[in-house]
């Protein structure tokens, strides 16, 4: 039976996937086609933001990673974990849409390029943080090993944004936070913008969700292990 709880994250989540389907229709219907890349560039519209949301999560997980070590909470370590699964999936599809999108305009689906290099590491990061907190025991041990290496994951993302400046890379310059202000066409700005806002608060919502499924799952095996020693 759901809880009115229950029905309210629900209720939560079919919105802000509402509100996803309506940027993509957007992005479609709306924004105009882009003079030199035609249609092909419309996959931007969901590879900038997931890019952006994965970043984002890194930085929460460095937050809730810090609270963590100070206060020894596994309900931070919850937090933590949930957001390390959903910034791995965020940069997942970062990947996979920048792949998409470099068929036809680079020829290639991969090549090592600079930020796609450092963006690949981010997801190797989160996932042996996902692999660390998997292979340790509850207990202090395990909110202070993975808290450090939480930490230490958003160390990447400076590196991600400022690699198509310190190196030679395939990627544009930045077109949005550049100096002299975007050089985009207002209607794609705007169109990203709300994009970017839209899967950030749809993120936000899945770490708040997964994090009370982890302290559930927590509590039941502690249960479960007291159970069986009593």
């Amino acid at each position: 039976m759901f809880t009115p709880e229950d029905r309210r994250e629900l209720f939560l989540g079919a919105l802000f996937l509402m509100l996803v389907a309506c940027h993509w229709f957007a992005a479609f219907f709306y924004a105009p086609v882009d003079e030199h890349q035609g249609e092909v560039y419309r996959i931007m519209f969901l590879h900038v933001p997931s890019a952006i949301t994965a970043f984002a999560s890194s930085a929460a997980l460095a937050v809730f990673s810090t609270l963590g070590l100070k206060q020894r909470s596994e309900s931070s370590l919850a937090l933590a974990k949930a957001t390390a699964e959903v910034g791995l999936l965020f940069t997942l599809l970062t990947l996979a849409t920048g792949s998409i999108w470099g068929r036809p305009t680079w020829g290639t689906w991969w090549t090592w390029d600079a930020r796609l290099t450092t963006t690949f590491l981010l997801a190797l990061l989160y996932s042996g943080y996902l692999l660390l907190y998997s292979a340790m025991p509850a207990g202090p041990g395990r909110v202070r090993a993975c808290a450090v290496l939480g930490i230490l994951i958003f160390a990447d993302v400076p590196i991600i944004y400022k690699s198509v400046t310190w190196w030679r890379t395939l990627h544009q310059p930045p077109s949005m936070l550049r100096a002299g202000g975007p050089t985009m066409d207002p209607e794609i700005l705007w169109t990203l913008v709300v994009g970017i806002a839209t899967l950030c608060l749809y993120a936000s919502w899945l770490i708040r969700f997964r994090s009370g499924n982890i302290r559930l799952a927590d509590n039941l095996e502690a249960a479960s292990f007291e159970q069986l020693h009593s």
